[in-house]
């Protein structure tokens, strides 16, 4: 009789750590933290125990505005890879947040003619599981609109 195989961990998530479940947390509550390093001062991200700038541990978990810029883009229209496929086509970006660090991540609720370097854009939470919660950018509301 053989043994069936461990069940694997899904690829297409993130595995959080000790290093990292601060800011998963923060995600599910709808809050994006970054890192800010007291021996240089600067904000990093994604969540690390070191600054990736001076390599000072002294780095503390900081809550970001969920402001930031398009800094670029990219439509994803092939991708056969699960679960890829069935979200096709989707914006993969990177984006620069108000306090600094550029993160990489989707843009949602945008049609990708409509992208433009350095338009603006908020933070919005993106479950992927029951326990897990990314953190995605659609763009902001023009100055004195109202949602």
């Amino acid at each position: 009789m053989t043994t069936p195989p461990a069940s694997k961990p899904r690829s297409d998530i993130p595995t959080p750590d000790a290093d990292t479940d601060v800011y998963w947390a923060a995600a599910r509550e709808g809050r994006l933290l970054i890192a800010r390093c007291a021996g240089c001062g600067r904000a990093h991200h994604y969540p690390r125990p070191f600054c990736p700038h001076c390599w000072s541990g002294a780095v503390t978990p900081e809550e970001a505005s969920g402001r930031a810029t398009l800094y670029t883009h990219s439509t994803v229209f092939v991708n056969d890879l699960v679960p890829f496929a069935e979200r096709l086509p989707y914006v993969a970006a990177v984006v620069e947040l108000a306090e600094g660090p550029r993160v990489m991540t989707n843009v949602v609720d945008c049609p990708p003619g409509d992208l433009r370097i350095g338009m603006p854009l908020l933070a919005v939470p993106a479950p992927l599981t029951d326990e897990l919660t990314a953190t995605v950018f659609r763009p902001a509301a023009p100055e004195g609109a109202t949602a």
